[in-house]
C-alpha cells in the first residue's frame, strides 16, 4: 500500500511541476507580429559583418552630420522616440537596434563582446556612407559610445553620455568575466511581465513613468527571436577592461547626461569621466533616474540641444 501511494503522490507531483512550466512557459513572439507594432516606413534593414541590424532613419539628409542613437542594455531603438521625433526637423536621425536585442535579434556570430558591437557599428556607418556622427549613448550604449570615438577618433564630430557604463562596480572587476548564475538560462524559457517589472522599476525616479505601454514594449521586444539567448551570452562574454586610457585619448567635445536620482549607475561616477576626459561638461538632471529620454524627455532634450 505505501509503495502504491508513493507512486502516486510522485505522479501527482510530476504533472503538478509539468503544469506549472507549462503554464510559465514564454516562448519567443512571431517576428512578423512583432513588425507589425514596433516597425514602420521609417524603419529598415541592412546586414553588415553578418548582422541584420534594424534601425530607423529620419530627418534631412543633407547638409547636416547625422545624430546616431545608441540605447542600453535589454532596450531598444524606441527608447528613443521622443528624442527623435524633434531632433528631426533639423537634423538626420538615426537609431539602431544594437546586436542581441529588439528587432536586430542574435548575432549568427554568436560574438557579444564590446569590440564585436563597436567594429559592427563602424561597419553600419559605412554602409550607410556616413564618415561622420554625433555619437549619443545610453548606459551600456553609451559605453560603446566612448569606445568608438576612442577607437574611431576621425567619425565622430561631438560625444553625448548618457549615464555610461565602463567603470568596474562592486563585484564586477576588470579583466574579468562576471559570473552569471547558472539559473539566469531559465529565462530562456521563461520570463514574466512581473520579473521585467522588478528589474526595470529601478530605473526610473518616479515609479509612474513605467506605465503598461512602456512594460509591455520592453516585454514584447524582449521575446523578439534569439535576444533572451543573446542577452544571456553578452553577460557571460563581457569582460570590462580599465576605461581611463580610452576616456582619456578622446578630444571631441563631450556632454554627460546624468540623472542625479540614477539608482544604476550613480551620479558620482560621473567625477571619474570628468577627472580624464579633456573636453568633457556635465548636465545634472534632478528628480531623474537612468533613463531621462524615457522619464522626463524635454528636461534631458533640452540639455542635449543646448550642446548640438
Amino acid at each position: 500500500m505505501f509503495l502504491k501511494a508513493l507512486k502516486v503522490i510522485t505522479l501527482v507531483f510530476t504533472s503538478l511541476i509539468f503544469l506549472a512550466a507549462l503554464y510559465l512557459w514564454t516562448p519567443d513572439k512571431s517576428k512578423a507580429e512583432l513588425e507589425k507594432s514596433y516597425s514602420s516606413s521609417k524603419n529598415a534593414y541592412v546586414t553588415v559583418l553578418g548582422v541584420n541590424l534594424h534601425y530607423q532613419d529620419t530627418g534631412p539628409s543633407k547638409n547636416t552630420i547625422p545624430i546616431l542613437f545608441l540605447h542600453g542594455f535589454g532596450a531598444s531603438l524606441q527608447t528613443w522616440d521622443s528624442w527623435a521625433q524633434v531632433l528631426s526637423e533639423d537634423y538626420r536621425v538615426i537609431s539602431v537596434d544594437l546586436p542581441g536585442f529588439g528587432l536586430t535579434g542574435e548575432d549568427p556570430s554568436g560574438i557579444y563582446t564590446d569590440q564585436r558591437s563597436v567594429e559592427v557599428l563602424e561597419a553600419f556607418l559605412k554602409e550607410l556612407k556616413i564618415p561622420k556622427v554625433v555619437l549619443v549613448g545610453n548606459s551600456m550604449g553609451g559605453k560603446f559610445a566612448w569606445q568608438f570615438a576612442a577607437r574611431y577618433p576621425n567619425q565622430v564630430s561631438k560625444l553625448v553620455l548618457i549615464s555610461p557604463d565602463g567603470y568596474a562596480s562592486h563585484g564586477i572587476q576588470y579583466g574579468k568575466k562576471s559570473e552569471v548564475p547558472a539559473i539566469a538560462q531559465l529565462y530562456r524559457y521563461f520570463f514574466s511581465k512581473d520579473f521585467l517589472v522588478m528589474n526595470l522599476e529601478p530605473a526610473y525616479a518616479n515609479p509612474n513613468t513605467l506605465n503598461d505601454a512602456l512594460v509591455t514594449r520592453y516585454y514584447d521586444l524582449m521575446l523578439a527571436p534569439g535576444v533572451r539567448g543573446a542577452i544571456l551570452a553578452r553577460m557571460q562574454q563581457t569582460v570590462l577592461q580599465d576605461p581611463v586610457p580610452s576616456l582619456a585619448s578622446i578630444q571631441v567635445p563631450t556632454l554627460l547626461i546624468w540623472g542625479e536620482k540614477d539608482a544604476f549607475i550613480p551620479i558620482s561616477n560621473s567625477n571619474e569621466y570628468l577627472k580624464v576626459m579633456p573636453n568633457a561638461k556635465r548636465v545634472s538632471l534632478p528628480n531623474i533616474g537612468h533613463l531621462p529620454q524615457e522619464e522626463q524627455p524635454s528636461i534631458g532634450l533640452q540639455a542635449l540641444k543646448d550642446f548640438l
